[in-house]
């Protein structure tokens, strides 16, 4: 009886630590990083917001470096980390600071953060019928973004010396967060680039609001690199096709453009294979377009 007793007693106690052990396991593996952890207050989205900080080798103060801002926080941030040591050292890019964005751990933020608000928070293929427009439903990108302009970037160049070299780029909901930001706010970096874009909300929403906004952008050369896996469903091939679409009909002068399929890659196997191919293009294009940079880098 004393053993039975016991046992109905244990088992609770070893499912409690389990879930505790997977929830901490879980905690340290996306909420810090092998890097530089910091935290602080937004009042924009009146939370607090941690970043990953990844500054680049050699690291002087007296320097001024490149920006990336990345979403998806811990999800490849080792092959940034790698591809930018390899590739400064082999010239063909700029090392640079990273700042990665983790997805809030204790409240589901992704789709709040990263989806449009022309699409449903609570993502759909269908379309959204006219009669569905609670601003509730809809994602709130405008209002990360804005937390990103307003409070994240003055943050980060109020701490490091940062040049004007800023790329934005992020993977799946990340990469329809770089499509908005891309015909939005196009001035706030020269770099996008959008792995595996999740296009495909509400019908493709993102597609078309993409295709009506390319034509709006103005200004000085930007670049923006879309990739995808050739093992991707249909659904989200159906509308980075559309992208690619939209970009060979509608792409002003002063947008420039490339993009990759990762030969047997699904879903999340294609961003790390895209990573050093969309640093490599980037820098192809500012090579071409900001010459500076060639002269800056090789003189390092």
């Amino acid at each position: 009886m004393n053993k039975i007793i016991k046992t109905i007693i244990a088992l609770p106690i070893i499912a409690i630590t389990s879930i505790v052990y997977i929830k901490a396991k879980s905690y340290f593996e996306e909420y810090t990083s092998d890097f530089i952890d910091e935290s602080f207050y937004s009042a924009t989205l009146k939370e607090d917001r941690k970043i990953f900080i990844r500054r680049p080798r050699s690291y002087d103060e007296d320097k001024s470096y490149p920006l990336i801002i990345k979403t998806d926080g811990n999800f490849n941030l080792e092959q940034w980390d790698k591809q930018l040591k390899e590739l400064g050292l082999k010239g063909k890019a700029e090392d640079s600071i990273v700042v990665a964005i983790p997805n809030q751990f204790w409240t589901d933020t992704r789709n709040r953060d990263l989806v449009p608000p022309y699409a449903r928070k609570d993502v759909n293929i269908e379309a959204r019928p006219a009669s569905e427009n609670d601003p509730e439903i809809f994602g709130r990108a405008d209002k990360f973004l804005a937390f990103i302009e307003k409070e994240l970037l003055p943050y980060i160049e109020s701490k490091y010396p940062i040049n004007d070299n800023k790329i934005l780029t992020g993977f799946s909901a990340g990469g329809s967060f770089v499509l908005y930001t891309f015909t939005t706010k196009p001035e706030l970096f020269t770099g996008y680039f959008a792995f595996s874009p999740a296009a495909w909300y509400d019908k493709s929403v993102v597609v078309k609001e993409f295709k009506k906004q390319l034509p709006t952008l103005t200004g000085v050369p930007k670049y923006l690199y879309l990739s995808l896996g050739s093992e991707e469903n249909e659904i989200i091939t159906g509308s980075f096709q559309g992208l690619l679409k939209a970009l060979e009909q509608s792409a002003p002068e002063n947008i420039y453009w490339g993009h990759s399929y990762s030969a047997g890659a699904g879903h999340n196997e294609n961003p790390s294979i895209s990573i050093p191919k969309a640093i490599t293009e980037y820098y192809q294009f500012r090579k071409k377009y900001f010459p500076d940079w060639k002269q800056t880098a090789l003189a390092e």
